[in-house]
């Protein structure tokens, strides 16, 4: 790779990061083309964007964002494979998934909206995240509660006056 590639390689990976508040990395390693394809499947199907990166290009790319991925950088050893996505778990739920069959992928790291998790046994962690759609649900849930039993009660004094 000619030192042009690497750069623009690295400007591609610095805007895919700018626009990710989700980022899984993992290790892909070991995996046969079948098996790889099927991973590829099962993240396109939930809207999740699977690549295989260079660590020292996705090093360079993560410090030259704004972002602080903390110690993130330092899991980039061997083979690593991105995971961008928009529900903060869907990557985690794949990868588990996907470990049912096989011993990879390996989760190396996470950057979830600010926050860095490190390490393979933090997947369970990041199944357990709600999604922000899920959240919406259960505030909206909790508010609907106490405005139904008012609504109940109220229907009940109205037919008890009749």
């Amino acid at each position: 790779m000619t030192r042009e590639q690497k750069a623009v390689a690295i400007e591609e990976l610095k805007a895919q990061l700018a626009d990710a508040n989700i980022l899984y990395i993992a290790d892909i390693s070991g995996l046969n083309a079948e098996i790889t394809t099927n991973l590829r499947k099962a993240c396109n199907k939930v809207g999740i964007k699977l690549e295989v990166v260079k660590n020292t290009l996705l090093a360079k790319a993560m410090e030259a964002t704004e972002k602080n991925y903390d110690e993130l950088p330092s899991v980039l050893k061997g083979n690593s494979a991105i995971l961008i996505s928009e529900v903060a778990n869907a990557p985690a739920k794949v990868i588990k998934e996907f470990r049912k069959k096989s011993d990879k992928p390996l989760l190396k790291g996470a950057y979830i909206n600010e926050e860095v998790y490190v390490g393979d046994n933090q997947l369970d962690t990041l199944v357990a995240i709600k999604s922000r759609e899920e959240m919406i649900g259960e505030i909206i849930g909790l508010l609907q509660s106490p405005a139904q039993r008012v609504i109940s009660a109220l229907q009940n004094q109205f037919k008890d006056e009749e």
